[in-house]
């Protein structure tokens, strides 16, 4: 299993989209102080975060270098999802660990790194973690969620046929 040693290109991004976001959210008509969003950088190697700070929810991103592999939220009350879940392919639906193992020739891995997917993700993925206070609501949450995933074009988001069936693989720019 090889480690990545590449610099971390998407973490010097995070604040830019941080920044962005409010802009976003002064649109659809919520205004949002400058630290209303919190940025939690974790480039790889990372240790995963241990809980969700107390009445946060929280965007992630998870990136191997320029390639955002995925994007998810969580509530204030969902700490599994945010610490852990996307490290262990068989914990939940829909997990990082699952989607990297599904095509493990892509990442360089082998039938024999399936056990250590969480191992590979720790040591090779940035991961940076979008919080908010939950007295803003979940659909600020959806919305940080939704402008994340047009933005960064994740590669694994969702359920496969939910992506193809919903034509979300990929959002395009509105034409000029």
């Amino acid at each position: 299993m090889s480690v990545r040693t590449d610099p971390t290109p998407f973490i010097l991004t995070a604040d830019q989209l941080a920044d962005d976001f409010i802009a976003v959210a002064r649109l659809a008509g919520v205004e949002l102080s400058a630290g209303a969003v919190n940025i939690e950088k974790l480039p790889a190697p990372h240790v995963p975060p241990t809980r969700l700070p107390p009445g946060r929810m929280a965007v992630y991103v998870f990136a191997l270098g320029p390639e955002v592999l995925k994007v998810g939220k969580v509530g204030a009350k969902s700490q599994a999802r945010y610490t852990s879940q996307h490290y262990n392919a068989g914990s939940a639906l829909s997990t990082l660990a699952a989607s990297i193992l599904a095509e493990r020739e892509r990442h360089g891995l082998t039938e024999a790194d399936m056990p250590r997917a969480g191992q590979w993700i720790r040591h090779n993925v940035d991961r940076v973690n979008f919080l908010i206070d939950e007295e803003i609501g979940m659909r600020l949450l959806n919305l940080l969620e939704a402008f994340l995933q047009c933005r960064l074009n994740p590669r694994y988001e969702g359920f496969k046929s939910q992506s193809t069936a919903l034509g979300w693989s990929t959002c395009r720019p509105y034409p000029k």
